[in-house]
């Protein structure tokens, strides 16, 4: 496929899409239609495994399962529906964040462009399995092995269709495309939600095929505008890293250990709250019966919507002197996103029935603005940070967190049932808390490694 011929470098560039090259056009479409995919069917997974695939009748039919569980059980001990299906989660989209690593080492021998396209039909052929029972686990390897060449290679075509002083365009080109992904994330739950509330899961499963579908066709139409290769920057690939060097390495994976916790509050959302909600929530507002599914979007529409507000906030807290560093910013981020529980907590203890879905509405909203303030700070303390060397390296050790933090959600996720729904998430609460804490403890100390100031300047 790297074969096929291309527009020449400055010809694409030529070519523009609301003054960018033309390219970033057909590389946002196509990963906002892929995280159309990607969200909608995770927003149906849990639910689907604990209302069907694992019930007696289905989940004999799954072709090798039994080993499968076997393995789990094995390794975690006997375990519930529900249990099991925290589990399953939690592998799949902690894998889905570690293949892109080795996605990238691919990508840099096959050609970018190639890798992205094998990912889109994973991709496709995967969500095109899950709308069977038998092939369920087939689904989920062609999803995390698809996930991780597309992701895994996506990102650096973006940077490359702009030429190498263009870091202006370039920084707005990457806004665009996260607006893309955010795009896809607010709408796949939406839709892919409806229709397996309404018509059924694997109409639901359905829906995301086709929309990755889409995103292949897109791909394809630009093919020629897109490189087939990224060439890598080997600036400083052979010098030595130094004393300082190795600190910094020190001091950013300290930062990510700790982001983890973070991440384990904010990401509970997608494993045990869906269960939550269909057992304990109600979901009638004036009468009309909201999908489960549809919380699944309300966090990354609030990060859309808030993300004027925020860098209001911080451009006026930054004239007055007073901007939060990048370190107090993830703190922040944490606490807002342990805070956010007690709103369920709160609802449950002020409801004598059902809980009203304003307050679960409410706790989605919290852990969108709680995640604009740890993330996005992480990946571009990380970006500025790190070591020129290992600069791209330490990019992908950002994402190998989630693979760590959605493995231990699976795992928490699995004593949802030996616990009160209270108990549940005031245990998130303070896992979000203590992330922050431990960020405010270790701050200072971090701080002047990661964020040096002129001698004399205060520090945050």
């Amino acid at each position: 496929m790297s074969s096929a011929p291309a527009i020449p470098l400055d010809e694409r560039r030529a070519h523009t899409f609301f003054g960018h090259p033309r390219g970033l056009a057909y590389l946002a479409f196509t990963e906002a239609w892929e995280r159309f995919s990607y969200y909608g069917m995770a927003a149906l997974l849990v639910l689907y495994m604990v209302n069907q695939l694992l019930l007696p009748g289905h989940v004999e039919h799954v072709a090798g399962f039994a080993a499968f569980r076997g393995l789990l059980e094995d390794a975690f001990g006997p375990m519930s529906r529900q249990a099991l299906a925290s589990q399953i989660f939690g592998l799949y989209s902690g894998f889905v964040y570690f293949t892109p690593v080795l996605g990238g080492w691919f990508g840099d021998r096959i050609g970018q462009r190639s890798a992205v396209v094998l990912g889109a039909l994973s991709m496709a052929g995967g969500h095109l399995a899950m709308a069977f029972d038998q092939s369920f686990l087939l689904a989920l390897l062609l999803l995390i092995v698809g996930s991780g060449l597309l992701k895994g290679n996506i990102s650096a075509q973006v940077g490359s269709v702009y030429p190498p002083d263009d870091e202006a365009r370039r920084t707005r080109g990457f806004a665009i495309f996260s607006t893309a992904i955010n795009f896809g994330a607010v709408a796949g739950p939406l839709l892919c939600g409806y229709f397996g509330d309404r018509y059924g899961w694997h109409v639901g499963f359905g829906t995301a095929a086709l929309f990755m579908l889409g995103a292949l066709a897109v791909y394809l139409s630009g093919y020629r505008h897109l490189p087939a290769r990224v060439e890598r920057k080997a600036k400083s690939a052979t010098a030595p890293l130094t004393r300082e060097d190795r600190k910094t390495i020190a001091a950013l994976v300290g930062v990510m250990a700790i982001t983890v916790l973070a991440y384990i509050a904010y990401y509970q959302l997608a494993n045990v709250l869906p269960v939550w909600l269909q057992a304990h929530a109600d979901l009638n507002a004036g009468g009309f019966a909201i999908p489960i599914e549809w919380f699944y979007s309300i966090d990354p529409l609030v990060s859309i919507l808030s993300v004027p507000f925020l860098f209001a906030l911080w451009d006026r807290q930054s004239r007055a002197g007073r901007e939060p560093s990048a370190l107090t910013k993830i703190a922040i981020g944490s606490f807002i996103c342990g805070s956010a529980y007690f709103l369920l907590v709160a609802g449950i203890a002020l409801s004598p029935g059902r809980v009203p879905w304003v307050w679960p509405v409410l706790f989605c909203a919290g852990q969108g603005v709680g995640f604009m303030y740890f993330w996005p700070t992480l990946l571009a303390l990380v970006s500025r940070a790190a070591p020129p060397k290992i600069n791209a390296t330490m990019m992908g050790v950002c994402f190998l967190t989630l693979f760590v933090a959605n493995n231990l959600i699976g795992r928490i996720g699995a004593y949802y049932e030996r616990m009160t729904p209270t108990a549940f998430w005031a245990l998130h609460a303070a896992i979000g808390g203590a992330g922050g804490l431990l960020m405010i403890l270790f701050g200072r100390v971090l701080a002047r490694i990661l964020e040096p100031h002129p001698s004399g300047a205060a520090k945050r």
